[in-house]
Order: C-alpha cells, then structure tokens, then sequence
C-alpha cells in the first residue's frame, strides 16, 4: 500500500478510503455486482463495488490494520462501497486475532480489547450486508469469542454462556438476513474447536428460513459439524429433521457421506 509508514501513529477512514478509491476496477465492478446478485429484487440489491478482488483488500488491511484506531471503523462500515466496508470488518478480524492468542486467552487487557471489539461488530452488524462480509468475519469474531472469557454479560462462568447465547439468540430472531447469517456461520469456529452444541442450536432454529442463502449456511455448518465433531450427531440431527429441510440444506449437510447414504437421505 502506497501510504508513508513514517511517524504515523493512525491511518483515518478517510485516507484508507481514498486509497481504496484509487484502485477502482470498473470491468472487475461488473463482475462482482452480477456475482453478489446486486439487481432489483436479489438479495444484494443496492450494494455497490470498486471492482477489487479480496487479496487486494487484505493487502490494505495488512498495512494499516495496526495504526487504524477502533474509532475510525464505523466510518468504514458506513460506506456504500462493498470493500471498504470489508475492509473495516477485516481490521477488526485482525485486531480480534492479536488479542485471541493462546498466552492472551485470559490477560485481563486482551478480554476488555475483544470485548471492546465483539460490541464494535455486533453494533455494526447490519453493515456486514452481503453473505461474504458475514462469512470472512462472523467465525473469526463472534465464534471465538464465543469459546474465550469475556467481562460481557453476568460474573459467574456459566451465566458467560447463557449472555453468549443470548447474543446469538437476538442475531438470530433479528429479522435481519445478514444477523441471522452470523448466528449460524459463527458456529463454523466452535464445531472446529469440538462443541456441536452451538451448530446444532442454530441449525434447528433456522431450519425453516425461507431464503436459500440461509438454506445453504445451516447445511453448510452442519457439514462442517459433522466432519470436525461427529458424523453420528449429525445422522441423529438428520433422522429428527431431515424430512423438514429444505433439500439444499440436506444436500449441504451430506456432502461428506458416501453415494449410497447421500441417496437414502435424499429420500427423505
């Protein structure tokens, strides 16, 4: 990135936008508005692109992500342009990450920047208004958060959990599609992490969303459960609820199941 690196204390919105600008790809814009279904009536109506490709993004994120203070992000997030909204997020990923390491787990400091961070992101939520916006970021902030202590919420360890899911829980009956997103595709970083109890919460609260991008994410998620927890918690899920789903949801979540078993579950 094209910024001097000399005595800088903080990159602002503004410039990190006007370098964004400078990078505008009209033929690559047309590519990107077809692709994330920007057309009247698609779910991704209204949203407008300069035409980067996610690497160029992370490069801008990659040299000012440590100078940009948290106060700069929310005009990020308010702009129109697709990538410098994903930049914002993608700052506050990498900001999440730096406090998340093994050693700063439980450093008091490290919890209050998390905490700081996951109330920045949920404040901003509806910001993350397309499904790649919720996917680069939703696992990396919320589910970790998730698994990490936080000051958030109630003093005793186990009320943590029950303000956790309450989080969740408003993101989910937001009436939000975005929100909504984020509350299953989050659950991606606890099945890795070996709790299915998360993913499988979700997936039975969205099991009947009528939008196929929700479709695809609660199959998606349960796929992901099933390979990084249990394929028998998933074929128990399955036999509660697969004559319900909606068939992409089922297609997703038996990806990994053999011909024979993908068959019989398709009969259901």
């Amino acid at each position: 990135m094209k910024m001097s690196q000399e005595n800088r204390t903080a990159f602002t919105a503004d410039e990190i936008i006007e370098y964004l600008e400078t990078q505008r790809n009209d033929a690559q814009r047309d590519v990107l508005m077809r692709f994330f279904k920007t057309a009247p009536g698609q779910y991704g109506h209204g949203d407008q692109f300069l035409g980067l490709k996610v690497p160029q993004t992370r490069e801008v994120v990659k040299a000012v992500a440590k100078e940009t203070p948290l106060g700069e992000i929310p005009q990020l997030l308010a702009s129109p342009w697709h990538e410098v909204r994903l930049c914002g997020l993608l700052i506050l990923v990498y900001k999440f990450e730096k406090q998340a390491t093994k050693r700063l787990e439980n450093n008091p400091g490290a919890i209050d920047a998390r905490d700081e961070i996951v109330t920045l992101y949920l404040q901003h939520a509806e910001r993350a208004n397309n499904w790649d916006l919720v996917d680069l970021t939703a696992p990396k902030i919320l589910g970790h958060w998730i698994l990490l202590p936080t000051r958030l919420g109630a003093t005793s360890a186990g009320m943590h959990t029950a303000y956790k899911q309450q989080v969740l829980d408003r993101l989910a009956d937001s009436g939000n599609l975005w929100k909504q997103r984020m509350s299953i595709v989050c659950t991606w970083k606890t099945s890795q992490q070996g709790d299915p109890t998360w993913c499988l919460r979700y997936a039975e609260k969205h099991l009947n969303h009528p939008h196929d991008l929700m479709h695809k994410a609660v199959g998606w998620m349960l796929r992901e459960m099933g390979k990084r927890v249990s394929m028998d918690l998933l074929r128990n899920f399955l036999a509660q609820h697969a004559s319900e789903m909606p068939r992409t949801t089922l297609r997703y979540a038996i990806e990994l199941m053999g011909e024979t078993e993908r068959q019989e579950w398709m009969k259901c």
